[in-house]
C-alpha cells in the first residue's frame, strides 16, 4: 500500500525528529511492504520568515491532499528577530490553531503511559508509581473557548474583555462517540470531566454523554468534575483509561497527564477529522535552546507516527511493532540525554544522539 504523508517539519527540532519518524516508518515500510510517500510544507516560525504568515493556504490546500499530516513543533525563537513581536494572528501557534479548524481536526489525543523503566522519573510519590497507569485524553479541539467570540472594549469607561464558551449538541457528540469508539479498544472506561455544577455548557455536555452511552453498553461511564480530576490525576492516575472533555479543560489536563510520566518527551498526540484524515504531532514544542545540536528526544514523534499508522492507515500490527521497539530500547537501557539523567540506575544505561535513538528503534523492529 501507498501512503501519502505531509510533513510539517517546522521549528527548532522539529526537522531532527521529524527525519527519525521517517527513518522509523521507511523501515516500517520495508518490513510489511507499504511505501510512504513525503510531501515537506513549511508552517510556523518559518513560514512566517518566508511568506510573512504561519500557513499559507497552498500548505493547508496541500495537507488536505494527503493522507494524514506529521508535524515536528513549531514556535520558540526569541530575541530581536523574535516571532513574538508580530500580532497574535501572524505567531507560529497561530498556524496551529488555523490548520486545526481548517482540516476539521474535532478530536485531539493524548495518551500518557508510564514505562515502566521510566517510573524512577514519575514525580509521584513511589508507591504511586509503582502502580503505573495508561490514560488516553480525548480532547474537543476546534469548539469552546478558544474559538468563540471574544472582543475586548471599553465599557461605562472600564476596560472589559470578553471571551465566549459556545458548544452545541452536534459538537458534542461526535467527540463522545470518538471516545467511546477508542474506549472500546482499551479498557471500556470512559471519565466525562465538565464543570456541570456551574456551566450551561457543562450540563448539555453531561446530558449527551449519557445518551451516547446507551449505545455502548460494553463501556463504563463516569462523570467527574474537572477541578476533582486534577486532583485525582496526581492521587490515583492509575484509576483513568480514557477521560474525554472540552477544549480548555483538556488542554491544562493533558497537560498535566503528560507531566505525571515524568517526561513530555516521550507522549505522542494525534488530532482526527470525523473520517480516517489526522494530523501526528509531540506533545512537546521546538525546544529551540538544543535545536541543531542532535540530543533531540525523537520517542514521541516515533511514536505519533505509529498513532498514525493506527488511526489514519488502520495499520495495527504495524504500530504495535514500532510501540514494541521503543519499550524494547528503554528495556535495553537506550537513553537521550533528557531521560538518562532522570533514572538513578545510570551505570546500566548507555546514552545517545537523537539520530542514533532513531537507528536503535529500527534496529528492534
Amino acid at each position: 500500500m501507498k501512503y501519502q504523508i505531509a510533513c510539517i517539519p517546522g521549528d527548532g527540532i522539529g526537522p531532527e525528529i521529524i527525519e527519525e519518524a521517517k527513518k522509523v516508518l521507511n523501515k516500517i515500510g520495508e518490513k510489511f511492504g507499504h511505501e510512504f510517500i513525503y510531501t515537506e510544507l513549511l508552517m510556523g516560525g518559518v513560514s512566517i520568515d518566508k511568506y510573512g504568515e504561519p500557513l499559507t493556504k497552498e500548505t493547508l490546500e496541500a495537507a488536505r491532499k494527503s493522507d494524514a499530516v506529521l508535524l515536528g513543533a513549531v514556535g520558540g525563537r526569541v530575541g530581536e528577530d523574535s516571532w513574538y513581536k508580530l500580532p497574535p494572528h501572524l505567531r507560529p501557534e497561530a498556524g496551529l490553531l488555523a490548520i486545526r479548524k481548517g482540516l476539521s481536526l474535532f478530536a485531539n489525543l493524548r495518551p500518557a503511559y508510564l514505562y515502566p523503566e521510566l517510573k524512577n522519573a514519575c514525580p509521584l510519590k513511589e508507591s504511586i508509581a509503582e502502580q503505573g497507569f495508561d490514560m488516553i485524553v480525548v480532547r474537543e479541539l476546534t469548539g469552546g473557548l478558544y474559538f468563540g467570540k471574544r472582543e475586548t472594549k471599553e465599557i461605562d469607561g472600564v476596560m472589559t474583555a470578553v471571551d465566549t464558551l459556545t458548544y452545541n449538541e452536534n459538537e458534542i457528540r461526535r467527540i463522545v462517540k470518538k471516545a467511546f469508539d477508542i474506549a472500546m479498544k482499551r479498557r471500556k472506561k470512559v471519565t466525562s470531566v465538565d464543570k456541570a455544577n456551574v456551566l450551561d455548557s457543562s450540563r448539555l455536555w453531561r446530558k449527551i454523554a449519557a445518551e451516547v452511552a446507551e449505545e455502548y453498553p460494553e463501556v463504563e461511564l463516569s462523570d467527574m468534575l474537572v477541578d476533582n480530576c486534577a486532583m485525582q490525576l496526581v492521587k490515583d492516575p492509575a484509576q483513568f483509561d480514557v477521560i474525554l472533555t472540552e477544549n480548555m479543560f483538556g488542554d491544562i489536563l493533558s497537560d498535566e497527564a503528560s507531566m505525571v510520566t515524568g517526561s513530555i518527551g516521550m507522549l505522542a498526540s494525534a488530532s482526527l477529522s470525523e473520517g480516517k484524515f489526522g494530523l501526528y504531532e509531540p506533545s512537546h514544542g521546538a525546544a529551540p535552546d538544543i535545536a541543531g545540536q542532535n540530543i533531540a528526544n525523537p520517542i514521541a514523534t516515533i511514536l505519533s507516527a505509529a498513532m498514525m499508522l493506527r488511526y489514519s492507515f488502520d495499520l495495527d500490527r504495524e504500530a504495535d511493532a514500532v510501540e514494541q521497539a521503543v519499550a524494547q530500547v528503554l528495556k535495553d537501557g537506550i537513553r537521550t540525554v533528557d531521560i538518562m539523567s532522570q533514572d538513578i540506575s545510570q551505570r546500566r544505561m548507555t546514552q545517545v544522539t537523537c539520530s542514533e535513538m532513531g537507528d536503535s528503534i529500527c534496529d528492534r523492529l
